[in-house]
């Protein structure tokens, strides 16, 4: 939740936002940490042993924690363009660092690959539809054929329940410990700043990346993700 006066992305280089990070997603996001196992599992249903994945978005390194310790011969190289988020993502993985590399920048920082399997959690709506194309195109040229891609993040179904579904997200967090008059102020910033597109519009770039047999796996309120294949 950015802080008020801030963008949700300058937030990422705000010390006191980073500091704070790993409260947010929990009380956001419904169901985050099961997510993680959901996401998880998806990946090993078709990664080797010495399986090798690329996260993008992997600043804070929530994600990669939860990848690491369930499966301790995986690595992964972590993209992010928060060099204050990547820091913190090192603190957080403490001993599990020694099995991942970061990288510092948007999609074209990425190694060339390939990969056995990608992810994107909680990224993609800070993109705009054409760089989130392009970015999915990107992490399609760097996986290897069938497989496995992973995203979540803010998808609303078209029309006049927008709203509603709004005011639900609000209401979760709310439930969460989040005070009003700051989940208003969040709401407000997500709605102004980030780029929510509707499930139809997410599953067309899917296509359009090269990306096939894509199907649902998560809904929380406002919040949608997809196990997509190379």
């Amino acid at each position: 939740m950015a802080p008020e006066g801030l963008t949700p992305q300058s937030a990422f280089s705000n010390a006191g936002f980073v500091a704070r990070y790993a409260d947010g997603p929990p009380r956001m996001v419904p169901g985050y940490a099961d997510m993680h196992r959901m996401t998880t599992l998806l990946l090993a249903e078709r990664l080797p042993d010495n399986g090798r994945v690329l996260v993008v978005g992997a600043g804070g390194g929530l994600e990669l924690k939860a990848f690491a310790m369930g499966h301790p011969t995986w690595t992964f190289d972590g993209v992010d363009p928060s060099r204050e988020m990547i820091l913190l993502a090192e603190q957080t993985l403490g001993p599990l660092l020694s099995r991942i590399r970061f990288h510092e920048g948007v999609i074209d920082s990425a190694p060339p690959g390939p990969f056995d399997a990608a992810t994107c959690l909680l990224t993609m709506h800070f993109l705009d539809p054409q760089e989130r194309r392009r970015t999915a195109t990107e992490i399609h040229r760097r996986l290897k054929p069938g497989a496995p891609f992973v995203l979540v993040h803010l998808s609303i179904p078209a029309g006049t329940g927008r709203a509603t579904w709004m005011s639900r997200y609000a209401a979760f967090a709310n439930s969460s410990g989040v005070v009003a008059k700051d989940m208003r102020t969040a709401r407000a910033t997500v709605e102004d700043h980030l780029h929510i597109l509707t499930p139809e519009q997410d599953e067309a770039i899917l296509c359009e990346a090269g990306f096939s047999n894509f199907t649902l796996f998560y809904v929380g309120f406002t919040f949608r993700g997809w196990a997509a294949y190379a």
